[in-house]
């Protein structure tokens, strides 16, 4: 079997393929770099396809701790792992939107789905996963929660703050004033959409548009960003694990050219 781990800021992800290239099991476990979550992560999706560790021939890492990952036969970019997880389990695909919990990256795939361009935000949070977390905890939620409670606004709140730490006492203020919480959740889905497209511009941004990573996983910002965009948004399956299935696939190829 092939493992691919992606050790991410907040949480690792593993995938396992099996010797005839298919897709056996993915894990997600919520830790992430400088914690033991690879592990978990990885021992569950062996657990998954009922296969163990002594039963891996071939492993590749990804992701923000990956290079301090000393169990794997290869490192390699989330760029790489992300296109290759999206070509390996969709077709189509010219653009990848990756929003996870520290960064968010815009792909241009070439049609053979090989990287052409890409574009990464880094320096700050207001487009990224971390955003929306510190929206959920000023409403008072969870994060998987803003997508639900937004899709009852009959208004977008808008948020123009470009930093999350200002964004934070902006929506506090805008609550304070009266502002409803779901029209507040909006407001933050469409303040990231908004960045997230300002990216995928920087790109030449062209369908179909695969979304990838935790925030993909919220319905409304996607709807937002479709809207943003001009053209629908598409979730990747196994989206907060693509980088993971990418790895795993690299693992398998590699293992195959190397016979």
């Amino acid at each position: 079997m092939f493992a691919g781990i992606d050790i991410g800021s907040s949480s690792s992800k593993a995938a396992i393929i099996g010797d005839d290239g298919r897709l056996l099991s993915v894990s997600v476990h919520n830790q992430g770099a400088g914690t033991d979550g690879h592990r978990q992560a990885l021992e569950r999706a062996l657990a998954l396809a009922g296969a163990e560790r002594s039963d891996i021939r071939f492993l590749v890492a990804t992701g923000y701790g990956r290079m301090r990952y000393e169990g794997a036969d290869r490192q390699l970019t989330e760029i790489s792992c992300h296109a290759k997880g999206v070509a390996w389990l969709t077709s189509g695909a010219r653009t990848i939107i990756d929003v996870g919990g520290q960064d968010s990256k815009a792909i241009k795939l070439d049609a053979a789905g090989n990287v052409a361009n890409f574009a990464m935000n880094e320096k700050c949070a207001a487009g990224t996963g971390r955003f929306l977390e510190v929206m959920a905890r000023v409403l008072d939620c969870r994060v998987d929660e803003l997508s639900e409670i937004a899709a009852a606004s009959v208004k977008e709140v808008p948020i123009s703050s470009v930093c999350a730490v200002f964004a934070e006492s902006e929506v506090i203020s805008r609550l304070s004033s009266g502002e409803r919480p779901e029209d507040v959740a909006r407001g933050a889905h469409v303040s990231i959409a908004r960045r997230i497209a300002g990216l995928a511009g920087r790109i030449g941004c062209q369908p179909e548009i695969v979304m990838t990573g935790g925030v993909a996983l919220n319905g409304d910002a996607v709807a937002c960003l479709s809207k943003e965009l001009g053209h629908e948004v598409l979730v990747a399956p196994h989206a907060q694990a693509i980088g993971a299935v990418g790895a795993a696939a690299f693992a398998w190829e590699m293992a195959r050219a190397a016979k």
